[in-house]
């Protein structure tokens, strides 16, 4: 293992993100606000409590992932779009660096940078709403699941985009809604049978949903069952980018 390379991509993607420190520190910031305002205090005034958590406290897990999920999406595609844009990924690929060490490098950074949004998010919410974090670890080892998963799924993106447009494309149309509608700000008991079962087809919904057991100690689906899907979409994240290195499928054109 290369750890030099390793680290030489990592330091300089997180270098990228430390020149923008105060818009990247600042926009989360001002965004959770908005959702306080706008979700827990206009409907927070009309739903009390959920699974006898309050509405306020009960949105903060959702909050957390929706900018973890975009974060680590957005940081990801475009780290690895930019070198195939200016060329320099050629360099990368001529050098004695192999494909596991380059997704280590540029996946650590994404999902490093998530990781922090979401800590600040989550230190933000308490400046909001009153609650305690029930199981702390397994609150940590979800937000670093995701951070990491949704950092892989992003690559891909990166790979496959053909401009900055299409860079956006898939976040904004498939990712985003189906976040908004996998519980982030409600529980899908409430919804009507029918949308119960509709809502299970959604792979957000575990990961939602173990994220905020981990806080409250209730979930939507089982827990082994939110451990056992963030798995497998990391597995088949992983399988994707070995196939994709290995034929040169984007990324030798």
């Amino acid at each position: 293992m290369n750890w030099t390379a390793v680290k030489s991509i990592y330091t300089f993607e997180m270098a990228r993100f430390f020149r923008t420190i105060t818009q990247s520190f600042i926009s989360p910031v001002l965004s959770t606000s908005l959702y306080f305002v706008v979700f827990g205090a206009a409907i927070g005034s009309r739903i009390q409590e959920v699974e006898g958590v309050s509405y306020g406290a009960f949105i903060v897990p959702g909050l957390i992932m929706l900018s973890v999920i975009t974060q680590s999406i957005s940081n990801a595609s475009f780290g690895i779009y930019f070198p195939k844009f200016i060329g320099t990924i050629f360099e990368l690929l001529s050098a004695p660096v192999n494909f596991l060490e380059i997704v280590m490098g540029y996946v650590g950074a994404a999902a490093t940078k998530a990781l922090f949004i979401g800590a600040i998010i989550l230190g933000t919410a308490f400046l909001f709403v009153d609650f305690e974090i029930q199981h702390p670890f397994a609150m940590v080892g979800f937000l670093v699941l995701t951070c990491i998963s949704f950092s892989l799924m992003g690559f891909i993106i990166g790979i496959w985009a053909g401009n900055f447009e299409q860079l956006q494309l898939v976040p904004l149309l498939i990712v985003t809604p189906l976040v908004f509608l996998g519980g982030s700000f409600y529980s899908i008991s409430m919804l009507p049978p029918v949308w119960q079962v509709i809502s299970h087809f959604n792979p957000v919904v575990y990961l939602i949903s173990g994220f905020r057991w981990s806080f409250f100690g209730a979930a939507d689906v089982p827990i082994g069952l939110s451990l056992c899907a963030i798995a497998g979409f990391t597995t088949l994240c992983m399988a994707v980018i070995w196939w994709i290195f290995k034929t040169g499928w984007r990324i030798r054109q």
